[in-house]
């Protein structure tokens, strides 16, 4: 296992996961957060904390790219789809499941947040799988 070609996959990876969450909840379903106010942080304190939420997701990242280095081991892209939407069910069930249950949301933001982590960390698996690439069996 290669831990800085892991870095470069975690880094471009964190970049995506980034720009797919803007687009989703912070574009497509922004308004659906409104009622829940009281629930989440207003726009300009979740800005403060992007930095800590960054370096979050990049250590979360890398570890998705530890378990990709672990585990893939054919092509790059199809592997990195199949671990991605494994994550992205993982997080749609333990986190914005238990999310749902907990907080007082209602359940079309709940089943969009889960719809979006799925893509999120899909595409986080396609870029990992499409960058770290597996070494050939000859290779190891």
């Amino acid at each position: 296992m290669n831990y800085g070609r892991a870095a470069v996959a975690a880094l471009v990876a964190t970049l995506v996961y980034y720009m797919v969450g803007f687009f989703t909840e912070g574009w497509l379903f922004r308004g659906d957060f409104a009622p829940y106010s009281a629930v989440y942080r207003s726009s300009d304190t979740v800005m403060r904390y992007i930095p800590l939420g960054m370096v979050f997701s990049f250590v979360g990242a890398f570890v998705v790219a530890v378990i990709y280095a672990r585990i893939c081991s054919g092509n790059g892209l199809i592997e990195g789809v199949r671990l991605g939407a494994l994550i992205g069910v993982f997080v749609a069930c333990v986190f914005v499941g238990t999310n749902y249950v907990v907080l007082n949301i209602g359940g079309k933001l709940a089943l969009k947040q889960a719809a979006g982590s799925f893509v999120q960390w899909t595409l986080v698996g396609v870029v990992i799988g499409l960058i770290y690439r597996p070494l050939s069996a000859a290779a190891r």
